[in-house]
């Protein structure tokens, strides 16, 4: 201005520019806004809508939904595209894409780390206890019945017994050895169901009465009481005329013997000798003792039966076979058999009845016997001597040795001439 006078309304001039440099401004963020949503896919519909609130909310509903498909590093850089420029009385919306956190795992304490540790307790079943102790009774029973079976075999010497009989008894082995099988296993117990019955048959001279007397010897040595019957057939009943004073006699004898047995607790014995001679009712009478269905008393003894039946047939096998290399042990059952048939078919005495044989005896045997019967007679046992004995004797001769014709029954007779 000139003469000094001032710029005209410098006030004014500056509000005027203020206001229109904020319209401006106004304008500018309008029109970028505008662009900008114009820009985004899908959107120009809503560029065109003249509601702004409604343009703010469908920004604000895109940009979280870019959110949730956008990574992590550019959350922070669009953050201030998720403010809203305007207000609004809506309620703001969460966002449904925050990570879920993981449930945490419990950890599964079973005991408490400050506290000792203790296993349950087991309950123990007592049936355990019970079958132990019912092990415990059985093994204690089956070792009381050993002992028992040993002290039953003790109490009757058996040991003794067969000792006995390989002393006294030449040529017999197998004979000897099936008698002492028979009473071992009879013995062994006291309780049966039938009585023993030994059949001992063969020829004559061969040693069956001799047997019997050692039978007769040995179990009245270890027995205390009289348990020990010897009848001889020939001497107790010699006339058949008198049969039922012989069957009374002998019923009589069985009957009391073994009462009194059953008392001790005791087995008898019976030897009966010349079976051969018997009547056939003293053979009947013998027969009812031998029955299974009797009395306990009358199942616990034990009966001999001696007799020379079946002896022929003996005779006639041990000479058909004395060339042939058969087991003494498996001809001796082959002569059982044989001689048990010949027996039951003469009386049914012999069915439950175990058959003895006793075969001939060679003349080594018949040396034997009279070496042990001059020994006894207190004669000095020359050699010599006894062979001469023994030439006297007749022998059966065959291609396997010599058998004598009577065994050693002779012997004792030879001996009492010197």
């Amino acid at each position: 201005m000139e003469g000094g006078q001032p710029s005209p309304r410098p006030a004014q001039l500056s509000a005027g520019g203020m206001i229109s440099v904020i319209r401006l401004r106004r304008k500018f963020r309008i029109l970028r806004k505008s662009r900008m949503r114009a820009n985004l896919p899908g959107e120009a519909s809503l560029a065109l809508s003249p509601s702004p609130s409604r343009l703010l909310q469908r920004q604000i509903s895109l940009d979280r939904a870019k959110l949730c498909n956008t990574p992590v590093s550019l959350l922070h850089h669009r953050a201030h595209f998720e403010k809203p420029q305007y207000f609004t009385f809506e309620a703001p919306v969460e966002s449904s894409c925050r990570r879920r956190k993981k449930p945490r795992r419990t950890r599964v304490v079973l005991y408490p780390e400050s506290s000792r540790k203790y296993l349950p307790i087991e309950q123990k079943s007592k049936a355990k206890r019970c079958l132990l102790l019912l092990v415990a009774i059985v093994c204690f029973q089956i070792l009381n019945a050993i002992e028992n079976l040993d002290d039953n075999l003790q109490k009757y010497d058996l040991d003794g017994l067969e000792k006995a009989l390989q002393r006294g008894v030449f040529g017999q082995k197998a004979a000897t050895d099936s008698i002492m099988e028979l009473l071992r296993d009879y013995l062994a117990t006291h309780i049966h169901s039938q009585p023993l019955v030994i059949s001992l048959n063969g020829p004559s001279g061969v040693g069956k009465s001799h047997v019997g007397r050692l039978l007769a010897k040995h179990f009245r040595s270890v027995m205390e009481g009289d348990f020990v019957f010897q009848y001889y057939v020939m001497h107790h009943c010699p006339d058949r005329q008198e049969g039922f004073t012989c069957r009374q006699d002998l019923s009589e004898r069985i009957t009391d013997m073994v009462t009194r047995a059953e008392v001790e607790e005791k087995i008898p014995v019976f030897i009966l000798d010349e079976v051969e001679f018997m009547s056939p009712g003293l053979l009947d009478t013998l027969h009812g003792f031998l029955q299974p269905r009797q009395s306990n008393e009358f199942l616990n003894a034990i009966y001999v039966l001696i007799s020379s039946i079946g002896g022929s047939e003996i005779t006639r096998f041990v000479l058909q076979n004395v060339s042939s290399e058969l087991n003494p042990r498996c001809r001796s059952e082959e002569l059982g058999h044989t001689v048990h048939t010949l027996l039951v078919g003469s009386h049914p005495l012999w069915e439950t009845a175990q058959v003895v044989p006793f075969v001939l005896l060679e003349k080594w045997d018949i040396m034997n016997c009279f070496l042990d019967e001059m020994v006894g007679e207190g004669f000095y046992p020359n050699q010599s001597h006894i062979e001469s004995l023994a030439g006297q004797l007749s022998y059966y001769h065959t291609k396997g040795g010599e058998f004598a014709v009577t065994g050693c029954k002779q012997v004792v007779a030879k001996v009492n001439l010197l």
